[in-house]
């Protein structure tokens, strides 16, 4: 039985991260769900991308980029310790980001999609947003983005609107979650497939 969980990243993790965030380079695929850390495709050092990924649970630091506080997480598989996704969970959100974004942004890497991962990513991630005292989460995903949408739908997600986001002219589907609720709802299915220290 596989088992996983998250990790705050880490400069031990420094060639894993880089190779995970190359991936979806080399996929053409959307980058989503690591915080900062994609921040290396536009220059920055992997030491610098690091410390603004951690850096965004401070309020002001985050307020002085423009973006709202977050916490970035590793999704680990521990059969083989390999990086397998990421997960972004925020909260204060501005105003903009309660239309669309939301409380948590995902990603499982290409080669390892389609297995069922992203449900296992979600269900930890509103483990830790419940930690924050988030109550009541939201996502949203492009509305052809199909395996994200089958992952909130699979956790209960329920659906508010499916709208074009003006920031990007994107059709998006929003979703919210009531988190004390899911984490009990989903707690037998997920309970063999976690680990949690």
């Amino acid at each position: 039985m596989e088992k996983f969980y998250l990790e705050i990243p880490s400069i031990e993790r420094k060639n894993e991260i880089i190779d995970y965030i190359n991936e979806f380079v080399l996929y053409n695929s959307d980058i989503n769900g690591t915080g900062f850390l994609d921040k290396i495709l536009e220059g920055y050092t992997f030491e610098q991308a690091l410390e603004g990924c951690l850096n965004m649970q401070d309020e002001e630091y985050a307020k002085k980029l423009g973006r709202c506080q977050s916490k970035t997480f590793l999704l680990i598989r521990k059969n083989d310790n390999k990086i397998v996704g990421t997960i972004n969970v925020r909260w204060n959100l501005p105003e903009s980001m309660k239309q669309f974004g939301g409380n948590i942004g995902y990603g499982i890497r290409p080669t390892e999609r389609r297995k069922g991962y992203n449900k296992i990513n979600l269900y930890l991630g509103l483990i830790e947003a419940q930690k924050l005292g988030l109550d009541r989460v939201m996502l949203d995903c492009d509305v052809n983005n199909l395996g994200s949408a089958k992952t909130m739908q699979s956790l209960g997600g329920v659906l508010e609107k499916t709208e074009v986001d003006l920031s990007d002219g994107v059709l998006t589907s929003v979703y919210w979650f009531n988190v004390n609720e899911t984490i009990y709802k989903y707690e037998d299915t997920f309970k063999d497939n976690i680990f949690i220290e």
